[in-house]
C-alpha cells in the first residue's frame, strides 16, 4: 500500500526539480523549459533564413510571445566590403575638358606687340617683374586682355615707360605649363573716362619652348581634327612607326596650308 501511494504521489518523471520537493515551490518545469527554449531560440536565431535567391527582407520569427527586431538586409557591396557601397567610396573622375576656339578680335595698325599674329580675346593672370643684378625690383600681378604669339595688352592703372624690358609668365590653361617670356613695354593707353587703360607688351624671347602653348591657343582644335581625321586613313595606318606618322601628318597639314585660301590662324 505504501508503495503504491508513494508512486501515485510521485510526479511524472522530469515534471519537478528535487529542489522544488525540498521548498515546496509550485512552479512546473513544462512551462519553464518551453518558454526558457522559445528565448534562447529568440537570441540565437532572430530571424529565420530567407528563402534561397531571394532578395527581399528576411521574415519574421512566428514564435508567440517572442518580439523580434526586423533588421534590414546590408547590400551586396556592403557584405562584401563591410563599409559603404563602392560607387560612394570610389573619388569622382575628373573629366578632361576640350580647349574652346578663341574669339580672335580684328588687328588694329597701331599696335606692335601683335605685329602680324592674330590675338584672342584672353583673360589671364599675367605676373610681370623687373629684375636687375639677379634680385625682382618691381613685380605685380595683372590681366590680360587680349594674348597673341608676340604681345599681349595688360590692363593696369600704372604705366612703366615704353621700352623698359620685363619678364612675364601666364598660364593659359589649368593644369598645363605656364608661358615665360622676356617681354618689352611699346605702347600704353591712358583714359580718364573709365575706358581701357594699360600698356602693350611684346614679347622678345621665350624660355623652355612655352611659346607653343601659344601656338595652341590658335591652332589646337584645328590641328587635333585634322591630326585624328589624317591618322584614320590608308596611307597613315601603313606606316611603320609613329614618328613616320607624325612627319606625315605634319607634310599633310603644310599641303593643306599652301593649297587653302584661308588662314589657319584664324580658323578660317
Amino acid at each position: 500500500m505504501q508503495r503504491k501511494g508513494a508512486q501515485k504521489g510521485r510526479s511524472p518523471a522530469g515534471s519537478t526539480r528535487p529542489s522544488d520537493e525540498a521548498t515546496g515551490s509550485s512552479s512546473t518545469a513544462p512551462a519553464d523549459e518551453e518558454t526558457q527554449g522559445a528565448q534562447s531560440a529568440a537570441e540565437a536565431s532572430p530571424t529565420e533564413p530567407s528563402a534561397k535567391g531571394s532578395s527581399g527582407p528576411p521574415r519574421e520569427s512566428r514564435r508567440p510571445g517572442v518580439n523580434v527586431p526586423r533588421i534590414s538586409p546590408p547590400k551586396a557591396d556592403e557584405r562584401r566590403t563591410g563599409g559603404r557601397g563602392e560607387d560612394a567610396r570610389r573619388a569622382p573622375t575628373k573629366t578632361a575638358q576640350p580647349t574652346l576656339a578663341p574669339i580672335i578680335e580684328p588687328q588694329v595698325s597701331n599696335e606692335p606687340e601683335h605685329r602680324h599674329f592674330p590675338r584672342a580675346r584672353v583673360a589671364t593672370r599675367f605676373e610681370i617683374w623687373r629684375e636687375q643684378g639677379g634680385q625682382r625690383t618691381f613685380s605685380a600681378i595683372l590681366m590680360s586682355q587680349n594674348v597673341s604669339i608676340s604681345g599681349a595688352f595688360l590692363e593696369s592703372t600704372f604705366f612703366l615707360p615704353v621700352g623698359t624690358e620685363v619678364q612675364v609668365r601666364f598660364t593659359l590653361e589649368e593644369g598645363s605649363e605656364p608661358v615665360q617670356a622676356r617681354g618689352e613695354i611699346v605702347r600704353e593707353e591712358r583714359t580718364d573716362t573709365g575706358g581701357r587703360s594699360g600698356f602693350g607688351v611684346r614679347f622678345v624671347e621665350f624660355s623652355g619652348q612655352t611659346e607653343v602653348s601659344l601656338a595652341r591657343l590658335f591652332l589646337g582644335m584645328r590641328l587635333r581634327s585634322f591630326a585624328e581625321e589624317y591618322l584614320q586613313s590608308r596611307r597613315a595606318r601603313s606606316l611603320p612607326n609613329e614618328l613616320e606618322r607624325v612627319v606625315d601628318v605634319l607634310a599633310a597639314w603644310e599641303l593643306l596650308k599652301a593649297t587653302s585660301p584661308g588662314d589657319p590662324w584664324r580658323g578660317e
